[in-house]
């Protein structure tokens, strides 16, 4: 499991450091993503395998189309020798990565945010709540 909030900087060529506690369960090498939010998602190559996996249970169209916008938009990263990952510049663009970053787990994956747009789509308390109530917690 992936969790976790921590800060840090996007160098000139485009590398940013990837906590330790995120890289022992990421691995040495993983997959950089686009996948919904405007941010860019790292998956280990099991949880990549198993998401692109769904994708061939949809009508073949659909799957093909899914497998496409997936496929194209991903990039395998490998950690260097001081932790960090380069990332492709489409990527850095989709985000809004800038010079600040935030890298936060999200269950079985992280996440790379640009710190204006994570806040802005964060939940309220009051919505937090609210969904930890439907789920009787």
């Amino acid at each position: 499991m992936l969790y976790g909030r921590y800060f840090h900087n996007l160098d000139a060529k485009g590398r940013i450091f990837v906590p330790a506690k995120l890289r022992d369960k990421l691995g040495e090498d993983f997959m950089a993503v686009r996948v919904m939010a405007r941010c860019v998602a790292l998956y280990t190559h099991a949880e990549w395998d198993k998401l692109i996996g769904r994708a061939a249970v949809l009508p073949i169209a659909e799957g093909e189309a899914l497998m496409r916008a997936l496929t194209s938009r991903a990039a395998e990263v490998a950690v260097d020798s001081q932790g960090r990952i380069n990332l492709p510049a489409h990527l850095i663009a989709h985000a809004g990565l800038e010079k600040e970053a935030v890298v936060i787990g999200v269950g079985n994956h992280a996440e790379i945010w640009n710190p204006a747009r994570l806040e802005e789509n964060e939940m309220s308390e009051t919505d937090i709540a609210a969904s930890l109530t439907k789920l009787g917690i």
